[in-house]
């Protein structure tokens, strides 16, 4: 960790000049799969100085970092989409931030468990850390995406009072949160019984940190800029499929928790899977507790429409997936059998995600 890798920089500078390229140029043609490549490498690069930082300060900061930098640059991205769609954007926050909780508590719990148990065997973890972030994640899911659909308001939607209150308690909800995983019961979330990396090597040196640091920023901001510049394309091919609109929420969530969900996998296959859980919890408590806030703000302010209530499907969906994520943390220990229970109901949403 003593340099910095060519491609750890190479690939965020190549994101940044085609982000510049794209202000004269559509995004298409041989330029389509160029986009492809930098968005990838950025990922990879920032799932790399998330690395160096987490080594540097150790757990549970080091994930935390990557989970509320990639959260902050999501809500932009929302924001951002919403201002500019105008009126039939109204439902796109609900739709990222459902997508957000779906993939990381189905689909990357299910990867980094079916990982590490297919390497290691049983793998084990802090039960109170995992339970108190999936305390928090389902009251968070719940006030802000079932409770909308009983209240006095029209349709799927909060009053301004309604929304108010219920972005000053997801806010709260989360600094409590964040402030017990790194203050006063940082032991909850801190590694167990995990087998140390033969190959770890001496902490970076401070410079090296706070270049990581920097270098984060700027990959996560290219992440989310090329996944904004690729979201017309993928429009487009949504809407030529025949599929709901809702795949680009789907796709936008996806695309912007690469850096964690890669980041997460990696820590299963060492054997550190307290260190995935910290991130795949933290990461969807982050999209609802940071997001809601701002898009509640932004509505506010802006006079923009907010749906954030879901279907009957999702909601289904959202308690079977708390649910499911309960049993699986109840006991400390995981095994193949809940990776690929997960796993299962991941795809059940992707398929009804396409088609509804």
């Amino acid at each position: 960790m003593k340099t910095i890798p060519w491609w750890s920089w190479a690939f965020p500078l190549l994101a940044w000049l085609l982000l510049g390229l794209k202000t004269v140029m559509p995004v298409s043609g041989l330029l389509l799969p160029i986009f492809i490549l930098a968005l990838g490498g950025a990922v990879f690069a920032a799932v790399h100085f998330a690395e160096v930082i987490a080594h540097k300060v150790g757990e549970p900061f080091g994930t935390l970092v990557l989970a509320v930098a990639v959260t902050i640059i999501e809500v932009a991205l929302i924001v951002s989409v919403m201002l500019s769609g105008g009126p039939d954007k109204a439902a796109l926050a609900r739709d990222t931030v459902f997508s957000a909780v779906m993939i990381v508590g189905t689909g990357v719990v299910g990867i980094c468990t079916l990982i590490g148990a297919a390497r290691h065997g049983e793998q084990e973890f802090r039960i109170q850390g995992a339970n108190g972030a999936l305390a928090v994640l389902a009251a968070l899911s719940v006030l802000t995406m079932v409770l909308p659909n009983y209240t006095s308001a029209p349709g799927a939607t909060f009053s301004v009072a309604q929304l108010k209150f219920v972005a000053i308690e997801s806010l709260v909800l989360y600094g409590v949160f964040v402030f017990v995983q790194t203050v006063r019961h940082r032991s909850y979330f801190l590694p167990e019984n995990e087998t140390a990396d033969p190959h770890e090597v001496a902490p970076p040196t401070m410079r090296t940190t706070m270049l990581s640091l920097g270098l984060l920023v700027l990959s996560l901001i290219a992440v989310v800029g090329m996944a904004k510049a690729l979201s017309p394309t993928v429009e487009a091919f949504v809407a030529d499929s025949g599929a709901p609109e809702s795949v680009v929420g789907v796709v936008i969530a996806a695309l912007v928790l690469l850096p964690e969900g890669i980041a997460a996998m990696r820590a299963a296959r060492r054997n550190q899977l307290q260190t995935s859980f910290n991130l795949a919890f933290g990461s969807a408590i982050a999209s609802i507790g940071l997001t809601i806030p701002v898009v509640a703000t932004v509505s506010i302010l802006m006079g923009q429409p907010l749906t954030l209530g879901l279907d009957q499907k999702e909601t289904v969906l959202l308690a079977l997936t708390l649910l499911l994520s309960t049993l699986t943390v109840a006991t400390g220990r995981t095994s193949i059998l809940q990776g690929a229970i997960h796993l299962a109901v991941f795809a059940v949403f992707l398929f009804f995600a396409v088609v509804p």
